[in-house]
C-alpha cells in the first residue's frame, strides 16, 4: 500500500489509532477505509506476536532454573517491546504514514485493498 488517499487517512485516523489499542473495534467498523485496515492488520499482528512470545515464555518457564531465568526475561521484555511497537504504529498513524512495524510488519492477515 504505497499510495494513500490523504483524505481517507484523515477520516480514519482515530480508528487507526484504536487499532493499536483495541484492534477488534477497527476490524468491524473500519472496513471501508484502507488506511484503517492497514493499521488494523499491524495491530493484530503485534497482538498475536505478543501472545506467541508470552506463550513461549510460559513453556520455557517450566524448565527449572535456566528456563525460569529465560521466562523472566521474556515476561519483562515482551510488554516493553509491545508498548514500543504500538507507540511506533500510533506515531505512523498520526503522521498519516503506512510504514510496517519492524520485524513483524510485513505479515498480512487483513487485506487493506
Amino acid at each position: 500500500m504505497d499510495n494513500i488517499d490523504k483524505q481517507e487517512a484523515e477520516e480514519g485516523r482515530v480508528m487507526a489509532i484504536m487499532a493499536y489499542i483495541i484492534f477488534l473495534i477497527p476490524i468491524f467498523f473500519g472496513k471501508g477505509n484502507r488506511f484503517v485496515q492497514y493499521h488494523t492488520n499491524q495491530g493484530l499482528i503485534l497482538f498475536l506476536a505478543y501472545l506467541a512470545l508470552t506463550a513461549i515464555g510460559a513453556v520455557i518457564g517450566m524448565i527449572p532454573i535456566v528456563g525460569w531465568i529465560m521466562a523472566s526475561i521474556i515476561f519483562n521484555v515482551a510488554p516493553m517491546a509491545f508498548l514500543c511497537f504500538a507507540i511506533y504504529g500510533i506515531i505512523n498513524v498520526i503522521q498519516l504514514e503506512v510504514k510496517p512495524i519492524p520485524y513483524i510488519g510485513q505479515i498480512t492477515l487483513i487485506k487493506s485493498y
